[in-house]
């Protein structure tokens, strides 16, 4: 692995996952409110968005920005659950 890959956090992670797990994690209605991309506002679906995300770098930067927060977000989360056991 590169150096360049070693803190990267998305490296081999695909945009269809990132922007599913978006959307189990926030929803398309909060989706669309932290990314106000219309393709997540307006009858929102992963193969719409994807098709729109692949064409429009700024985009993509911006989904793959809210999937980091979203990753720590979601250790953030595990960490506060107690433990059942």
């Amino acid at each position: 692995m590169t150096s360049a890959q070693v803190n990267n956090t998305n490296h081999g992670v695909t945009l269809e996952k990132m922007l599913t797990t978006l959307v189990e994690f926030y929803g398309w209605k909060e989706l669309g409110q932290r990314i106000e991309i219309r393709c997540f506002q307006a009858d929102p679906t992963i193969k719409s968005s994807l098709t729109f995300l692949r064409r429009t770098p700024w985009a993509r930067e911006k989904v793959e920005g809210l999937y980091g927060k979203c990753l720590r977000d979601m250790a953030k989360q595990a960490k506060a659950k107690p433990d059942p056991t």
